[in-house]
């Protein structure tokens, strides 16, 4: 009986222990989404390229037609724009974040709401309640993004400031 009390404990602290680990990834997880996108408040041009895979596997669709993004080569043309001084992020705020973590325990995807509010040249930009949603591999022992889409419904008003054809 005391054998399998022992076993019984040592079973249950796997499981904490287990649980906790991924508690854990889902933390380290969250916080690469957030650095993705919060990244252009302070224009930590690193940060922001630690989230990504650098690779032909990247895929973005943004929230306009001249956002569709296939590849790292591609993707950092759009750091032209944004570490630009006429550039400049004012709000970035992510909200609802659903992450899931397959049981494999080597992709993530995520859904999302996001305001996403900048400034070119002194003009507002970008839009309020982004429909965001993501997928993010684990390589090499880091999450990196592969897979991006932001959409803002069209049966809702977008944000106070008016969509621009410059992207943020």
């Amino acid at each position: 009986m005391a054998s399998m009390n022992r076993k019984a404990a040592a079973s249950r602290a796997r499981e904490r222990t287990a649980a906790s680990g991924v508690e854990t990834e889902r933390a380290v997880i969250a916080r690469i989404i957030h650095d993705a996108i919060c990244w252009a408040l302070t224009k930590d041009r690193a940060l922001q390229e630690s989230t990504m895979a650098h690779d032909d596997d990247l895929v973005i669709f943004w929230t306009n037609s001249d956002t569709t993004i296939f590849g790292w080569k591609e993707y950092v043309k759009l750091f032209d724009i944004w570490m630009d001084p006429k550039f400049k992020a004012t709000l970035t705020e992510i909200r609802d974040l659903r992450l899931n973590v397959s049981q494999s325990g080597d992709v993530a995807w995520f859904s999302a709401t996001l305001d996403d509010l900048s400034e070119w040249d002194g003009k507002p930009q970008g839009a309020r309640d982004i429909r965001w949603t993501g997928v993010l591999e684990k390589r090499r022992g880091k999450w990196v993004f592969v897979q991006m889409h932001g959409s803002v419904a069209a049966d809702r008003v977008s944000a106070q400031a008016p969509h621009s054809d410059r992207e943020s």
